[in-house]
Parts: C-alpha cells; structure tokens; sequence
C-alpha cells in the first residue's frame, strides 16, 4: 500500500491551518468535527473562514507563514495558492517531525486527507493516495447509499455493553462469536429502526443467556474460485469472514486469503507435483482436529471443493468425527477460464456436451479412456495437464481426433495474468514449448475453442 491508513485521536489537540479560503474552510470544519483546536494563519481570511470564526473557537493570525510559526502543533495543513509558502510548510514540519498535508500536493504531504464516511463512531476513510480523488469521492458515496446512519448508534450500544460483556465472557473467541450473533441479528434490527432501547433489552437478556457457551466449532468447505476475488459467492465471502483458522491450498490468491478475519490463523497445505505441503489424510485429520478443538474452520480450495478438489474425502473424515460443516460451491476452472477466455463450453453448432478429466501424469503417463474422449461434438476440459500436454494430444489423434482439432490453453485466468495461447492437436505443445507458462492452467479442447478470436471480452 502507498500510505499507511490511520485514526489519529486529535480531540483537543492544537492544529495550524494556513490560508483561508474554501478550500481551507472544508479542511477545518473536518478538524473541528475531529475536536481539534484551530489556528489559522493568513493574510487575507476568506468569508468561508470568518463564518467558522463566528461559530467556533478558531484563532486567526492575519500574517505571513514563518518557519517559526510551527512550534507546538500536532498537525499541519497548508491550503495556500503559493507554492514557495506550501514548498516551505512542506519542509519545515517535516524537519520537525510534524504530519503535513499540502492539499492537492501529495509530493509535499506526509498524509493525505481521504474520503469520509461518518457513522461516528463508525468512520469509514477511502484514499486514492491521491491519485484519483473524485473515483474515492464516488466509492464514499458508493458505502453512503449502504449503510445506514444508525450504524453508529449500534456501535455506541457496543461501546456501552462492552465492558460488561468482558466481564460475562471471559474467553477473547466466545465473546467475538456473541459480537456476531448480535450484530447479525434480531438487536441490531432493533437499532436500525431506531428501538434502541428494546435493543438493550434483549442484549441483556441474550448476554444472561450466552454465558458459559462454547464456541460453535465448524468446518467450511469454500470453493475459492478460479482466482479473482470477486468471483466468491457472498455466502463464501461471509463465512470467510468469521473464520478463526483458514487452511488454503496453492491455488488460492493472495487477494482472497486478504479478505480473512486479519486476526485468522493461516495454514498453507497446497500440493505441487512431488512437493506435498501437507499428505491429503494429514489434511483430513488437520480440519477434524481444528474443529473439535472449538474452533471456525475455513478450507479453501481452488474452484470447486467437488470438482477435482478432493472435498469428498474431506468431509467424510469429518462426518466419521462427528463435526459440523458446510459446502460452499465456487466456480469451478473449467467455467471461469473458458467464460474468460471467450470459450463457451457448449455450443449448439460445436458441442452438445463437455467432459471434466484430470490430467495429472500417473508413473509419467496419462491413463484416460480415450476412445470417450476422441468422440465428436463434445468438449474436453483437462485439469492438471500442462506436464502431459503432449501425451494428450497425441493420443486423442491416435484415437481418432482430427489433428486439426482446436486446442486452448489458459494460464492463471480470470485473473489479470491470465494469458491464452490457441491452436491445434498437432501444434500447441509446441507453442507451449516455446513459452514460459506455468501452473495453474487449464486445457480445452474442441471446435468451440474456435469462437475464442471473435468472443474473447476480457482485456488483462
């Protein structure tokens, strides 16, 4: 990240603003909403700035910026049209160790003002690093029109039960689960409407109820997807949220692994050929262990957990256990990549059927019945093939596929590295050859791969 997001507590605090026109008006009314003490310095006070004066305990010194004028300031805003004044505010704090804004100047800043959301005490703040001002100032009025203004009124009901619900629970993962049934339920409605007081009252009688419950232990099986994050359900998403301990594989990306609970334990178990982080039944009994251990598992696995992903075996070693767990579908690589890449799967004048097969090389072979896969007006998706890559297009043309047979195959996709290479049975290995690609790929195979020039949409 380009700059470090931070509340800085400034109620009371002394803070310079020099100039006073509009624009240092705005940045004003923002300190003053923060409780800071406001000092301006000008030669001219703008009307915007007189108002506040009328209004607030803003003091104004109708003079030139000297360095001098620093001293004894927590925070510094320079909002002039004089780049000589704002070079000099620019140096001088920052010699002294003062955070500095120069509006419109990021070069000169040591902080930057973002775009605000106040469900106090609630605040949202959204930053371009000031590289795109108005696209911040858009997403601000993006999260405006989603959440309501009583958000803040259940965090001050939170913020008045917090020390008793410390009390009541003692164990830190026990009192975030109680947190998340009550935000998520029938007393934060009640807020919401605006029956803040009915709130109260069952957060009591839930508080009374919930003390010395253990934690609700679960396992949830995620399909993350082919790679981009936006393409997880929303039912992922939350689940992923309120996870205590995420156990991913190699194919799930950084990107999505961010949107886990930052206080979430994180365990990498993915596989690579001959470079097994961790034994597929050590993963079983690792979820199982988790789990009866009281805590919220979260098993992410690249596309779908049913699909080429060994989610089966998981979940039976759960159900021999006797722990709880969900199945979350995602999209599987087949789906997502071929969408992507502008290759649909089935297509009446191309294929009436498509196959999922795996192609992972067996004592460096690949054993497929190929005689079903030779068959015409079909598609073939080949998970794990890159290795035997050439194996498998040889052997489709011994077993009757025309050599002239459309192939693709897509690296990374629907992320923004995904890269496609397209041609034949007979000339694709070699084009990969002749090119660095690595896993995770996908490989296609039918006259549908055709249609890849004229409906290829996603622009990487």
């Amino acid at each position: 990240m380009d700059y470090f997001p931070i509340f800085y507590n400034l109620k009371g605090q002394d803070c310079l603003v020099i100039g006073a026109g509009e624009i240092a008006a705005r940045k004003i009314e923002l300190l003053m909403r923060a409780g800071a003490k406001i000092t301006v310095i000008a030669e001219k006070i703008g009307s915007a700035v007189m108002r506040l004066q009328e209004t607030h305990a803003l003091k104004i010194n109708e003079t030139v910026f000297t360095p001098g004028d620093l001293r004894q300031y927590k925070l510094i805003v320079s909002a002039t049209d004089d780049e000589t004044t704002n070079k000099l505010v620019a140096e001088t704090a920052n010699g002294q160790g003062v955070p500095v804004n120069v509006v419109d100047n990021p070069s000169l800043s040591s902080f930057i003002f973002p775009a605000i959301v106040d469900r106090s005490p609630i605040v949202i703040a959204i930053s371009s690093g000031g590289s795109a001002p108005v696209l911040a100032r858009l997403l601000r009025a993006k999260i405006e029109t989603v959440i309501p203004p009583a958000y803040g009124k259940l965090a001050a009901l939170a913020e008045k039960f917090r020390d008793k619900v410390k009390q009541h629970i003692k164990i830190a993962p026990q009192r975030r689960i109680f947190w998340e049934h009550v935000f998520q339920g029938n007393i934060a409605e009640q807020v919401l409407i605006g029956n803040e007081h009915q709130a109260g009252v069952l957060l009591d009688q839930t508080l009374t109820g919930f003390c010395g419950a253990t934690p609700s232990a679960e396992v949830y099986l995620i399909g993350a997807g082919p790679g981009a994050p936006d393409l997880l359900t929303f039912r992922a998403l939350r689940l992923l949220q309120q996870a205590d301990v995420v156990v991913y594989d190699r194919l799930v990306s950084p990107e999505i692994l961010d949107l886990a609970r930052r206080d979430a334990e994180k365990i990498y178990v993915g596989k690579q050929r001959r470079n097994h982080a961790l034994p597929q039944v050590s993963i079983n009994q690792l979820l199982a262990d988790l789990a009866l251990s009281g805590k919220r598992v979260a098993r992410l696995k690249g596309g779908d957990p049913f699909i080429f992903g060994r989610g089966g075996e998981e979940i039976e070693t759960l159900l021999e256990q006797g722990v709880s767990f969900q199945v979350v579908p995602g999209i599987t690589a087949a789906s997502g990549c071929a969408s992507y890449a502008g290759i649909p799967l089935t297509h009446r004048e191309h294929a009436q059927s498509c196959v999922f097969v795996t192609g992972h090389l067996k004592n460096d072979s690949v054993n497929l019945n190929w005689k079903q896969l030779a068959l015409p007006n079909q598609t073939v998706v080949i998970y794990m093939g890159l290795l035997g890559l050439e194996q498998i297009c040889h052997a489709l043309i011994v077993h009757g596929s025309p050599k002239e047979l459309p192939v693709a195959l897509v690296q990374q996709g629907t992320t923004e590295n995904q890269k496609v290479i397209t041609g034949t049975l007979e000339t694709l290995p070699a084009l990969i050859n002749a090119q660095n690609i690595k896993p995770p790929t996908i490989i296609i195979i039918g006259t549908v791969v055709s249609l890849h020039g004229k409906l290829k949409w996603f622009a990487n």
